[in-house]
């Protein structure tokens, strides 16, 4: 008869991506993943498979999460610039934990590279939805007059991403809160409509 698991897989994953996400994927070991998940060697192997097939789930639970968040950011507000500049704060004043940690995601880029198809995979899938939903947000915004009508919402959203991992990466390497609002501040002058 087949033992009963004794854990929570989703608070399992959880605590794992804690360890990858501070630690990297190459620079955590099986011992650091078992003592932070807290369950035995075999109920990992039973359970993920190997140490990258539980990266990969991790990691998707990270891009879910975080994109997830950035997706409310952006439907909770009736003006396009004020949904936008609430995803750049949502980044710039995070936690100075998470900000010493950098972002998983840009983590995992810096790691894997193009190396890893199903790490690619993963971030592409969770960077093309953000970028739709900022495309549409930038188009609303330009129908409503407060965004620029000369810009091109696909390459408006490319920027924004692009501002957000910028933004991510500058807050790792300890850029001020100061800093980092005023990059802020300074993309979203780019996109407003002339008064």
């Amino acid at each position: 008869m087949a033992r009963k698991k004794e854990f929570n897989r989703e608070e399992a994953v959880h605590k794992a991506m804690a360890v990858f996400w501070e630690k990297g994927y190459e620079g955590t070991s099986t011992d650091d993943l078992l003592a932070g998940m807290g369950i035995g060697r075999q109920s990992m192997y039973d359970t993920f498979g190997d140490k990258h097939q539980l990266y990969l789930e991790a990691l998707q639970r990270y891009v879910s999460d975080s994109v997830g968040n950035l997706l409310l950011c952006l439907r909770g507000e009736s003006s396009s610039i004020l949904a936008i500049r609430k995803v750049l704060l949502e980044i710039a004043s995070g936690t100075a934990e998470h900000q010493a940690m950098g972002c998983m995601g840009v983590n995992a880029v810096s790691e894997f590279g193009q190396t890893d198809k199903d790490v690619n995979d993963i971030l592409q899938s969770g960077g093309t939805l953000l970028e739709s939903t900022l495309e549409r947000v930038v188009s609303d915004g330009q129908k409503k007059g407060e965004i620029r009508a000369s810009l091109q919402p696909r390459i408006a959203a490319s920027f924004l991403s692009s501002t957000l991992l910028g933004l991510k990466v500058s807050a790792k390497g300890g850029a001020s809160q100061e800093a980092l609002h005023a990059i802020v501040d300074f993309a979203l002058e780019g996109l407003k409509a002339p008064a």
